[in-house]
Parts: C-alpha cells; structure tokens; sequence
C-alpha cells in the first residue's frame, strides 16, 4: 500500500479511531528517537570518560550564572 493510499485509508476512519492512529505513530517515531540517543551515549560513553577535552566545560556546571543586563 502506498502512502497516499494509507492517508487516504486513515482519512475514512472515524475521529476517535484516527487519533489512536495518530498516538501510535507518534509512540513508534519516539521510540525510535529514544533509541538512537541510548545507541549514541553508547557509543561515546567512553570518549566522555577518558578525553577530558569532550568534559571541559562541566567543571563550570556549579558556578553561579548572573545574566548582564
């Protein structure tokens, strides 16, 4: 089935029925999104733990932060 088909099948669907169909897509591309995050800190876990050049500005993390005006 094509996408214009899908939308066009979707489209028939009551309200209702087409908000879960909504929800779940929005679930699965999140889902994605989330995994490829956890596969990135994966990945780099290790870099952040030995090269203290990647780390370098977290030693401000606990500075106070005063906005010029």
């Amino acid at each position: 089935m094509s996408t214009l088909e899908l939308i066009n099948e979707i489209k028939k669907l009551p309200s209702k029925e087409r908000l879960i169909v909504i929800e779940k897509i929005k679930e699965s591309l999140f889902e994605k999104e989330v995994s490829q995050i956890e596969r990135a800190a994966e990945l780099f876990a290790e870099d952040y733990k030995t090269d203290n050049e990647l780390i370098a500005f977290t030693s401000l993390d606990y500075e106070d932060f005063y906005e010029t005006r």
